[in-house]
């Protein structure tokens, strides 16, 4: 009794701050990581802000200087490159996670199946995953050569002419691309997926059984609102990925031919690198940053993220 009355004698203030500090203590922890990051983030993105009002031309020094935003009008009225690279990029995005979605699903739902070498089936549908963005197109570079690769086999069967190459020609360059990029972002779906599909519950599908629903019908009212945030998730990230692709696409076609395969993030590397323009670069960057903002969040909202499946 008497340790009762001394601890309540003691200032509520002090027994306030004895129950904070437990709540404190985890983020005292991770406040070192965290400011590392930040710094990490923020100093780019910030240079990249302020670059964009900057005329900033490593090969012209005598004109560099604060321009305003004289590059978001240069972008928006006097390039007629940002659109249709704009609308190569949205055309890329859509195609491509579409498909990546689709085929990843597929093989997700088949290799959760039990069958012998199931183990097996798995590493072989996750490891192009694996494989770097160069490498991959190092590999479809091998196959798509006029000389050595699939087109001269196909032409051996009598499918297209000898000495066709898909990579210099306008009228297949895209679907040679969207092909090498599936190759390598289709494990991605299929692995996210089949880690959910996973999480299912097996009752559920023993008891659709006994109500005698099909499988079809199992799949629509168990399996998909069950991926539903799995899904969503996915897709929104291999979009911002697809959106930011360089690497396939600059080694795989270089943007050509006639820059019909320039993306948005390919024509800012452009003007950066070669250009050595990067006051306009970093302003190119930054509506491509407000962009994706922007259609992630209401991608987000509209799709209800997190809310009842």
């Amino acid at each position: 009794m008497a340790q009762a009355a001394a601890v309540a004698k003691q200032p509520r203030a002090g027994r306030r701050r004895t129950g904070a500090e437990p709540r404190r203590l985890p983020y005292l922890l991770i406040a070192p990581a965290g400011l590392l990051m930040l710094g990490f983030i923020a100093y780019p993105v910030l240079s990249v802000f302020y670059y964009s009002l900057q005329h900033y031309n490593v090969t012209k020094p005598w004109k560099n200087g604060y321009a305003g935003f004289e590059n978001f009008t240069r972008i928006f009225t006097e390039d007629p490159l940002f659109w249709s690279t704009l609308g190569f990029s949205a055309k890329w995005v859509v195609v491509e996670v579409t498909l990546q979605l689709a085929l990843g699903l597929v093989l997700a739902l088949l290799v959760n199946q039990t069958f012998v070498g199931r183990g097996i089936a798995r590493a072989l549908v996750f490891s192009p995953w694996a494989v770097s963005g160069v490498l991959t197109t190092t590999i479809w570079m091998l196959l798509y050569n006029p000389s050595t690769g699939m087109s001269r086999y196909l032409a051996d069967v009598g499918i297209g002419t000898y000495g066709t190459s898909v990579l210099s020609d306008t009228g297949t360059v895209f679907w040679a691309a969207v092909l090498a990029e599936l190759w390598r972002g289709v494990p991605f779906f299929a692995i996210l997926i089949l880690a959910d599909l996973q999480s299912i519950p097996k009752d559920l599908y023993e008891a659709a059984s006994v109500d005698g629903a099909s499988r079809l019908r199992q799949f629509f009212h168990i399996t998909l609102p069950h991926l539903k945030d799995a899904i969503i998730l996915s897709t929104l990230l291999r979009a911002v990925w697809e959106f930011n692709n360089v690497d396939l696409l600059y080694t795989l076609t270089g943007g050509g031919p006639a820059g019909v395969t320039t993306t948005l993030p390919l024509m800012i590397a452009n003007t950066g690198i070669e250009g050595h323009d990067f006051g306009y670069a970093s302003a190119l960057t930054t509506v491509a940053f407000v962009i994706l903002l922007f259609c992630s969040i209401l991608y987000l909202r509209l799709s209800k993220f997190g809310g009842d499946r």
